[in-house]
Formats: structure tokens, C-alpha cells, sequence
């Protein structure tokens, strides 16, 4: 059987491929950030390029060829996938081209070379001042700078150095430009995940870009339909929304987007603060895909973006203007202060009031395509409201997408795609939430000694929804604990168990953690409930001194047990009764989430 060839390897005297980027036959997609290499590491690629040393291949993808309105069909241009960091470099070094940086400024990386020690080094103003060193080898390789000239002004100041050898040494540094650089091209024809694995099969370092980096290759590389815009209208939305101070900087340095459409629409970032949900470039490709074309396979949005018909496998233009049109209004949308604060107000209304009550983003994503969604059907804002806080909550509990979320999301999407929203929900909660879901998997799933359990964040999302007090506190609330980034403390206290042999592993349960102030902690130290929580039942509420917190009534402390879900006989229990306290209140706790969740 013969086996299609999914790859071409050519090489390139450097020159060359400086040409081709230059007439962008090699579009250089900016993915994340315009270059983030050090100085440094741009002085080493030349040295090894002058040295004869390899500096790796670099790989590109061709856009497949594209049959356009008018019947013809379209050559795809190539697009740099892996390298652009070092094509880059050699577009400074060599052509002097300026580059940005992080703060999007455009910035010159000059490398100088010492011909009497044929050393580079990164320009400095020592070094400019240094007459045994040309400053910035980009003018002579550029060719504005004839080897003449340079031998002149260079061999009057060093009269040690030789004409005839300075003219070798220089013609060996002219010689960077013929070195060969290696380029994978893969086929146009390929799909995203025969794409990745090649990836990962050549890259030295084992690591494959994520299809979303595809993604915005394909979408920086794109100026027909304003790709390139919309990649940054996507990088910059996630750069702000963790650091609402690049604010200025952007307005500054970026002129193209800052009088792009998109500016005013991103610009309510610099004011924002909330850190609940600070989407990646990868969470906003992932919103705006599944919630405009109601697939969850990122390869998918991939084929698209190149126009394909997933019928005919054709690729055709009006399908990838088509793909463009929409992404962008499912981006659009995705940034919209209102759609966006809204969503944020629901995720807080369930109780979520700090990012260490969320660790997975794949919940709020798919949060907020349902939300978008749903909107999009004008549902009234107050079902909407109630939908998508039971959906995340179910999703948490569930662990709905903890593995496979792409598939999870491609099949909830074109589940919600076909039937109303309430009788899909109705169906997941027959099916995932049923009597042994509450009264037996949840109990065993709060049997862990991890701080991070989504079940146990849930539970303490649904203290910060009801607002009840943290442990024996008579005002301060465990959502003032959690914001003020109070810690969980142990009821039967850590070095109380440890005192008596216990491991790691069984005092730090999640049944034995709550949010209790630092002052009423320090007062419990390594007692056992059945003295200090004995002390606060016996003496504390018969008028005794307050020595562990402030409450000083029977019944005011059954509350609070009863909001922390504390088993009420607590208070009688030493060392002997521990694992039977766990077990109490992992039932509480799991009892308590019922009523949360269908209260929502």
C-alpha cells in the first residue's frame, strides 16, 4: 500500500529565506507574544550560524490550495509554525528590523562583532564606544554598509589588525547569509491532528503546540478576512484581563489596534479588577468556537478557518470567509462588557466568590457558551441566571469536564443545539444526579485529603451563597475568611492527631477542614473537640468566659455547627470517635449540597 508522503524537507541559504518572509511567501503568525527571546539567545544563533553549527529546523504548514467564487483556485501561502522565534532574531541581526517586545514597543536588537576575537556580543553603549568592535553588524549583512568602507574606518582605529585578514574575517561573517537553515513543509492537505502528531514527532523537545496555537497561526497569518487584527484583539483581551495596567502601554505602542474596532470594545479592561474568571487566549477561542458553530473540536474550527467543506472535503473561500465572519462575532461577543460582567455577576451569585473556589476553566468556559448561547435564543435573564449557575455547580460537582472536555463540549453543545435548554438539563440531572449520586458517590468523593476537591469548593461556594459565619464566629463569614484569604483550619486540630500517630494523609481530610479565624485556631491549638468545643457547650454558654470566639448560647451554636455542618454531638468527642466525626459530616456536607443545588 502506498503511503502519502505528508511532508517535504528543503533547506534554504538564510538569505533566501529572509527573502521569503520579507515578500511574506512565510507569513510569521505573532501567537502569544511578538518575541519573547533575550538578547542573548539572538547573539548565540548568530555565533552558531558563523561557527557552522545547526540551528534546528524550522516548520512550516501550507494553507491548502482553496477554490474561490469564481471557480479558481487560490496557491495557500506557507505558515511558520515552529521557529518564528528564530526567524525573527535573524530579521533583526541580519536585516535590522525592529522587533517588539512585550509591551509591544518597537525595539532594535543589535549584535555586534569583534573581528580580532570574531566574537558577537549583544550592543552596548561600552561597546559602541570600543573602536575593536563593529556595534551592529546589521548595516554591512543589510548591504547598506560596503566592506570597504567598514575595512577603512575599522583598520584606521586597530592598526594591528591586518587588511587583507579583516577583509577574510568579514567575508566569513558575509557568509551567515549562505548557511543553510532546514524547513519541514507540511501539506495543505493534512488534518490538525495528523498535523500535530508530525509536530511531535520532529520537535526535539517532544513538545506539541496545542491546536489552538494552530489556531491563532492560521488566524495572525489571515489578512483577507482581518485575521491578523483579530488575533490580537484575542491577545490582547486575555493580556488585560490579568493586567489592566498594559492598558497604556497598548495605547501607546499599537497603533494598528488602537484604531481597529476592537480597541473600544476591549478598553473597559483597564479598569477591572475581578480575577474570577482571566480567560487565556486558548479559553476565548474555545468560548466563541463552540458557542458560533456548535462544534467542541478545536481541530474542527482549524479546518474551517482553511474552508473546509466537511461533505465535499473541498476547501472553498466563501466557507473560510464564512468561518472569519462568524468567529469574529462569536469574539465579539465573548468581550462584551456586558455579556461578560454578567456572567461574572452569575458565577458570583452562585456563591464562587474567590478564584480559589474555581480550578477548572473548562467549567466557566462552558458556562459561558451557555450563557452566550441562551442569550442568543432570548431567553428571559432570569432563567438564564438560574440555567448557567446550575449548570456550573452540576458541572463541579459531576466533574463533567475533568477528561475529554472537547468531547464532552462537542456533545453538549449539539445536544442544547437541537432541544430546549430545560429538558437537556432535565435529562443530565435524571442521569448524573440521582439518590445514589447524593447519598453515596458524593460521600465517598469528599472522602480525600486533597484542599483543591471541586466537591469540597462547592461546598464552600454554598456557605459564601447562604452567608453563614465561619466556626464559632458570631459575625465574621466564611466568604470574609476566603476573600481576606483566611485559611481552612481542622477540627479535630492537626497536631492533636499528629500528637497521637496519625499520618498525614488521615488528619488532612477535607470532612475535618473549616474556615475558622486565625485568633479562635490559636486558642484551640491541639485540644480535643471534646475540651474545647466541650468548654464552649459546658461553660462558654452558661456564662463563662468567651475563651473560643464570641458565641455564648446553646442555641446560636447549633446554628453555627449547622451552617459548618459539624455533627452537633461533636463536642463530645476525643481521639477514639475521629473517623466516625468524618463520616458524619461527610453525610452533612453531601446533604447540604442537595439543598444548594436545587435551591439554585
Amino acid at each position: 500500500m502506498d503511503i502519502e508522503q505528508k511532508y517535504s524537507v528543503n533547506h534554504y541559504l538564510v538569505a533566501a529565506l529572509l527573502n521569503y518572509v520579507d515578500n511574506k511567501e512565510i507569513a510569521i503568525p505573532e501567537i502569544q507574544r511578538p518575541f519573547v527571546w533575550d538578547a542573548t539567545k539572538v547573539r548565540d544563533l548568530i555565533d552558531s550560524l558563523y561557527q557552522g553549527y545547526p540551528i534546528g529546523y524550522i516548520v512550516t504548514w501550507q494553507n491548502p490550495d482553496v477554490k474561490l467564487k469564481d471557480g479558481s483556485t487560490s496557491t495557500g501561502k506557507k505558515i511558520l509554525i515552529d521557529g518564528q522565534q528564530r526567524v525573527t532574531a535573524l530579521t533583526a541581526a541580519i536585516l535590522g528590523h525592529t522587533v517588539k517586545n512585550t509591551d509591544y514597543e518597537d525595539v532594535r536588537i543589535k549584535i555586534a562583532f569583534n573581528p580580532k576575537e570574531e566574537r558577537f556580543e549583544v550592543s552596548n553603549p561600552a561597546i559602541e564606544k570600543d573602536d575593536t568592535w563593529i556595534s551592529d553588524i546589521a548595516p554591512y549583512l543589510n548591504g547598506q554598509q560596503r566592506l570597504r568602507e567598514i575595512r577603512d574606518t575599522y583598520c584606521s582605529k586597530n592598526l594591528d589588525m591586518d587588511d587583507d585578514k579583516f577583509e577574510d574575517i568579514l567575508e566569513g561573517l558575509k557568509d551567515i547569509k549562505k548557511k543553510e537553515v532546514g524547513v519541514i513543509q507540511l501539506a495543505g492537505n493534512l488534518d490538525i491532528d495528523a498535523v500535530t502528531e508530525i509536530f511531535i514527532r520532529i520537535n526535539n523537545q517532544g513538545v506539541p503546540l496545542s491546536q489552538a496555537d494552530f489556531v491563532m497561526s492560521k488566524i495572525a497569518a489571515n489578512e483577507s478576512y482581518g485575521g491578523n487584527l483579530l488575533r490580537k484583539c484575542i491577545d490582547h483581551f486575555s493580556h488585560l484581563a490579568v493586567k489592566p495596567e498594559f492598558y497604556g502601554k497598548l495605547e501607546k505602542n499599537d497603533s494598528e489596534f488602537v484604531n481597529s474596532e476592537y480597541f473600544p470594545v476591549v478598553s473597559w479592561l483597564r479598569n477591572e479588577n475581578d480575577d474570577i474568571y482571566d480567560p487565556t487566549y486558548v479559553d476565548i477561542l474555545r468560548v466563541a468556537f463552540t458557542y458560533k458553530f456548535s462544534r467542541g473540536k478545536m481541530s474542527d474550527l482549524v479546518s474551517l478557518l482553511s474552508g473546509r467543506n466537511f461533505e465535499t472535503r473541498v476547501f472553498e473561500q466563501r466557507i473560510e470567509e464564512n468561518t472569519y465572519r462568524e468567529l469574529k462575532a462569536g469574539v465579539m461577543d465573548f468581550i462584551n462588557e456586558t455579556n461578560f460582567k454578567r456572567f461574572i455577576m452569575i458565577v458570583r451569585s452562585a456563591g464562587f466568590c474567590h478564584t480559589k473556589l474555581v480550578r477548572s476553566h473548562n467549567v466557566l468556559n462552558f458556562g459561558y457558551i451557555l450563557y452566550l448561547k441562551l442569550k442568543s435564543r432570548k431567553y428571559t435573564f432570569e432563567k438564564i441566571e438560574k440555567y448557567v449557575r446550575k449548570w456550573i455547580v452540576m458541572s463541579f460537582l459531576t466533574g463533567r469536564y475533568s477528561s475529554s472536555p472537547e468531547s464532552q463540549f462537542d456533545y453538549d453543545i449539539k445536544q442544547i443545539d437541537v432541544r430546549p435548554f430545560e429538558e437537556f438539563l432535565n435529562d443530565v440531572e435524571d442521569a448524573h444526579l440521582s439518590d445514589a449520586f447524593w447519598n453515596v458517590e458524593l460521600i465517598q468523593r469528599l472522602d480525600t485529603s486533597a484542599s483543591s476537591n471541586p466537591v469540597f469548593n462547592v461546598f464552600l461556594a454554598s456557605q459564601c451563597k447562604m452567608n453563614v459565619r465561619g466556626f464559632l464566629s458570631t459575625d465574621i463569614t466564611v466568604k470574609d475568611l476566603i476573600e481576606q484569604r483566611g485559611d481552612v483550619h481542622h477540627i479535630f486540630p492537626r497536631q492533636y492527631l499528629k500528637d497521637n500517630g496519625f499520618t498525614k494523609g488521615q488528619y488532612n481530610k477535607v470532612a475535618n477542614y473549616t474556615y475558622v479565624q486565625t485568633e479562635i485556631n490559636i486558642k484551640i491549638g491541639k485540644k480535643a473537640p471534646l475540651d474545647y468545643l466541650g468548654y464552649v457547650v459546658n461553660n462558654q454558654c452558661n456564662g463563662e468566659e468567651c475563651k473560643y470566639g464570641g458565641i455564648n448560647n446553646i442555641s446560636d451554636l447549633e446554628k453555627n455547627l449547622e451552617e459548618n455542618c459539624i455533627p452537633k454531638t461533636t463536642s463530645l468527642m476525643s481521639l477514639s470517635d475521629y473517623q466516625e466525626f468524618l463520616l458524619q459530616r461527610r453525610v452533612l456536607i453531601a446533604q447540604r449540597l442537595r439543598e444548594y443545588y436545587f435551591s439554585l
